[in-house]
């Protein structure tokens, strides 16, 4: 059976998973940054639109897709079809998924099999649940065990990020100007994790090294307490590969690491990580 991985444009893409010959898709969401509106596609021009976060008193958000760009994506040749959405907690693309799915099955008939999956994360959580599902397809495995896996992967997976730009957090209210001010001079970052689709506070260290390294090391002691087997973790990073690089370096060190990929944020991820931010899912 051929099959098909689409992702909101919340999934960081390796340069593998963009080949033309990979079973990934996307479904861009719409950016704004106060009154420039972009598409979240393969247009997205990650310098200039850092260039508008800055200047921005506002920031940016995001609107969904609508269900008809969802049903456009399932109009192809693949038999199966797994869908992966941002967190329905922050994103309205899981719904707007379902309810594609739901009328794209009514108008074709069951001809085939569509699955949506609520990731409860986003950015490099989306990358990796994107490859599982893939080694799951790989094996053969049927869709309706493929589908009871990758859900509860969704439950299961580690995210967490560290920022070395706090400004994100300050314009969208998450932090107030003075405790942002604070904590850029006493250089100190937070460690923030997905839980249960919500962004939370972990912990804070002195320096994107020492958080950076702590942030691989919860998240790796977090992912061996669900997990069962070899560890597989995806990176995302914001405007700094050689970072990026470097906690990969980390985690191959690490007892129990299978492999570590990396990808470039594109808009979505570049909003929420910021100028130099790190993603890690695991």
């Amino acid at each position: 059976m051929s099959y098909r991985i689409i992702g909101d444009s919340s999934m960081d893409l390796t340069e593998a998973m963009a080949a033309k010959d990979a079973p990934f898709g996307t479904v861009p969401l719409k950016l704004q940054v106060d009154d420039t509106i972009l598409l979240d596609d393969a247009s997205f021009d990650q310098h200039a639109f850092l260039e508008l976060m800055a200047h921005s008193r506002k920031g940016a958000c995001t609107a969904c897709p609508s269900p008809h760009d969802f049903m456009e994506a399932y109009d192809c040749d693949a038999d199966d079809i797994y869908v992966v959405t941002l967190t329905s907690r922050l994103s309205g693309t899981y719904n707007a998924a379902c309810v594609a799915r739901d009328m794209y099955l009514e108008q074709h008939g069951h001809k085939k099999n569509i699955a949506v999956i609520d990731s409860k994360s986003g950015c490099a959580g989306e990358t990796r649940m994107g490859l599982y599902i893939k080694e799951l397809c790989d094996k053969g495995l049927p869709f309706d065990e493929i589908y009871r896996k990758a859900v509860k992967k969704a439950d299961d997976m580690k995210t967490f990020f560290v920022l070395h730009n706090l400004e994100t957090l300050r314009k969208t209210g998450r932090l107030s100007g003075t405790a942002a001010r604070f904590a850029s001079l006493l250089n100190i970052k937070p460690i923030l994790f997905a839980d249960n689709g919500e962004i939370k506070k972990f912990d804070t260290a002195r320096s994107v090294e020492k958080a950076l390294k702590k942030m691989c090391d919860i998240c790796v002691e977090q992912a061996r307490a669900v997990g069962d087997g070899p560890l597989h973790a995806a990176i995302v990073h914001c405007n700094c590969p050689e970072r990026a690089e470097t906690v990969k370096a980390y985690l191959t060190g690490l007892p129990d690491i299978a492999d570590v990929v990396i990808a470039p944020s594109r808009g979505v991820s570049t909003i929420y990580a910021a100028d130099g931010g790190i993603v890690l899912a695991i």
